[in-house]
């Protein structure tokens, strides 16, 4: 399972940076900074609380192929979309994974809304990000978050039945969040990742 970073209020980082200097860029961190530049704070506003990477995953053993389920880690609450202990997470959850600047860019099973993926490929943040919107809800009022779409938990599915959740949304970017991303860095190679059948 992939854990998100915590998550902070949009305003959060904005509201305690003092104001730049004259002449200074004033575009926002997430435009001006690497991912490895960026500050605590600053990484973890990268989250924008969807949940879909707390949605087990299977990956098929002949192609490396990753399938998103709708079957959720026992830590995630369904309606506000995040991780319900996230301090103790990986001792709760031992396959749960740890966001970094580096791994972020050998772990091919990130949605493609999620912003830490969207940023190491070099592109920008999606307009319903709360970083960009500024509202922690356009993330669900987009239709981005697993919000109301959760099947199970997966304390209530076993191992061989998770073939029977297997759905398609989580990879893909639905009409309503698709707003282009702009461009941005030259995206960094990504190395392929090794992963367990089942991930979550």
């Amino acid at each position: 399972m992939i854990a998100k970073p915590p998550r902070k209020p949009a305003s959060a980082a904005a509201s305690s940076a003092p104001a730049p200097p004259a002449g200074a860029d004033e575009r926002p961190f997430w435009q001006r900074k690497t991912l490895s530049e960026m500050t605590d704070a600053e990484w973890e506003s990268l989250c924008d609380g969807c949940g879909r990477c707390c949605l087990n995953k299977l990956e098929d053993e002949d192609t490396g192929r990753t399938f998103f389920t709708d079957v959720a880690c026992r830590l995630l609450d369904w309606d506000t979309c995040r991780c319900k202990d996230y301090r103790n997470r990986q001792k709760k959850v031992p396959d749960c994974v740890r966001l970094t600047p580096r791994n972020v860019r050998r772990i091919v099973w990130l949605p493609p809304t999620c912003a830490y993926d969207l940023l190491a490929k070099g592109r920008d943040l999606y307009w319903w990000h709360p970083l960009v919107s500024g509202d922690p809800d356009t993330v669900h009022a987009a239709g981005i978050s697993v919000r109301g779409r959760v099947r199970a938990g997966e304390e209530t599915v076993p191992d061989e039945e998770l073939e029977n959740y297997i759905v398609s949304w989580p990879g893909q970017v639905p009409r309503s969040g698709s707003k282009a991303a702009a461009p941005g860095r030259k995206p960094a190679a990504a190395a392929p990742a090794k992963t367990p059948v089942r991930r979550s």
